[in-house]
């Protein structure tokens, strides 16, 4: 499949102080196959969502292989990778729709721009125009502060590079969403993996696109029970740890 690409002016006036920066501001909003947006870097080749939809992606590998599979009422969630902010306004949806309580925690080194995040079309292709006030939230709200979207979600971003995660039996479930093993192998390493498997609950798990196979060897070295199921269209399998 060939990308779409919108052209879309994204000002940016902030100086580039690194060559990761500068490679993150080089995005171009791209329609995936089941019509919502993400975001190429052409640089590094890679895009934010799978070019396959965006949403069909994260509704399969994260929804019904990750959020589905927790069985509380009240839980916690980490995302590594919080980016567009879709993984975070699906769960909502999900939370609302499933009457659960949820406390989310998005972790994100380099946020998006807010002229970036004005051209997304997630609300309307999820059909959740009466949840646009929510969106907005999500991406308005301070970072680094928990903060009460409703009375059943709760949300902090944290604006943290992923190696400086310390946090410990915190959280049900992961949303592993880095960017791929070929793009940035350090984010698919033993030593994160590690922080991952301690910021966990006992039997909680974790849910990622990859099927690498140094990505399944890494997560097992540090003691994770690692399955590969059935991956979201245009990928045959996908990664489900549980620690």
């Amino acid at each position: 499949m060939s990308l779409i690409i919108i052209n879309v002016t994204l000002q940016n006036h902030d100086k580039i102080t690194s060559k990761t920066v500068n490679i993150l501001n080089n995005k171009q909003l791209i329609i995936t196959e089941d019509g919502s947006h993400s975001f190429y870097l052409p640089d590094l080749d890679e895009t934010y969502h799978s070019k396959h939809g965006a949403i069909q992606e994260a509704n399969h590998v994260f929804i019904k292989s990750g959020f589905e599979q927790i069985e509380c009422v009240e839980f916690a969630i980490l995302e590594i990778g919080f980016g567009t902010g879709l993984n975070c306004f699906i769960t909502y949806l999900e939370a609302k729709k499933n009457n659960k309580i949820i406390k989310y925690t998005g972790v994100e080194a380099f946020p998006l721009k807010e002229e970036e995040i004005e051209h997304l079309n997630y609300v309307s292709e999820l059909k959740a125009e009466k949840f646009q006030n929510i969106f907005d939230q999500i991406h308005h709200i301070e970072w680094n502060i928990e903060t009460k979207i409703d009375n059943q979600f709760y949300l902090e971003k944290q604006l943290l590079s992923f190696d400086k995660i310390q946090d410990k039996n915190k959280y049900n479930l992961i949303y592993f969403d880095a960017f791929g093993p070929r793009v940035q192998p350090e984010l698919w390493t033993e030593a994160i993996f590690k922080k991952m498997y301690q910021a966990l609950l006992p039997n909680g798990i974790l849910v990622t696109y990859s099927a690498k196979g140094s990505v399944r060897r890494a997560m097992l070295v540090v003691g994770f029970k690692v399955e590969k199921i059935s991956g979201p269209p245009g990928k045959r399998e996908m990664l489900r740890a549980v620690k």
